[in-house]
């Protein structure tokens, strides 16, 4: 029976087979690079959404795979490695710190969106969630120098003393250690001693994203 799992899974596991990341087969077709994450395979009121035929003749086109190759693939025959689980990337969707400020880069839940995106090959292995943001200037010294690069990880579980990239309504963009967070408010220590801790009110919070890897 053909479903909306099998699918996705069928994607992951071409892009694995030709080795490319699932971002990265997206870009080989001319499509978005966050065309095939995990945020866009379901709709706002978490309903499976299907990919389009459209893009499934794209990929198909673009790795020079058969329509029986896929078809082999939905069906579960073929597949490497763990089958059905997706592929971990070495690359990520990339964007700096600047323009992390502006509007339309990520949707309501921190995942990347829409356009603009660079794509960066990290040598950590990394989830069909994460993406990577540029470190600019240096507010983030000691811990982090101008052009480090962060991975992050929207959605994943923080915990007091966690590093972290937190986004404002108001468009701030900022990395720094978790020390509480409550329903009411997250309160956040610098990372250089030359800037203040901060105490959020959540109402204002657009996005809490881990960081899961630094390119020092």
């Amino acid at each position: 029976m053909l479903s909306h799992d099998r699918v996705w899974a069928a994607i992951d596991a071409l892009a694995e087979r030709y080795s490319l990341s699932a971002s990265g087969l997206a870009r080989r077709a001319g499509l978005d690079s966050t065309a095939f994450n995990k945020s866009k395979r379901l709709s706002s009121d978490g309903r499976p959404r299907w990919p389009s035929t459209e893009s499934l003749a794209k990929i198909i086109e673009a790795t020079g795979a058969s329509l029986d190759e896929f078809t082999g693939l939905v069906e579960g025959r073929g597949k490497t490695g763990a089958g059905s689980l997706p592929p971990q990337r070495s690359s990520v969707p990339l964007l700096g710190f600047a323009q992390a400020g502006a509007g339309g880069f990520f949707d309501d839940a921190g995942f990347p969106a829409g356009q603009g995106w660079d794509l960066v090959e990290l040598p950590a292995s990394s989830t069909e969630t994460s993406y990577a943001l540029k470190v600019q200037g240096d507010s983030m010294l000691p811990l982090y120098r101008n052009g480090d690069v962060l991975i992050v990880e929207p959605g994943a579980v923080t915990r007091k003393g966690d590093r972290v990239v937190v986004k404002t309504n108001a468009g701030e963009v900022m990395a720094k250690v978790l020390d509480r967070q409550t329903t009411k408010s997250i309160v956040l220590v610098s990372l250089n001693p030359d800037h203040a801790d901060r105490d959020i009110p959540m109402h204002d919070v657009e996005w809490v994203a881990r960081i899961v890897w630094a390119s020092q």
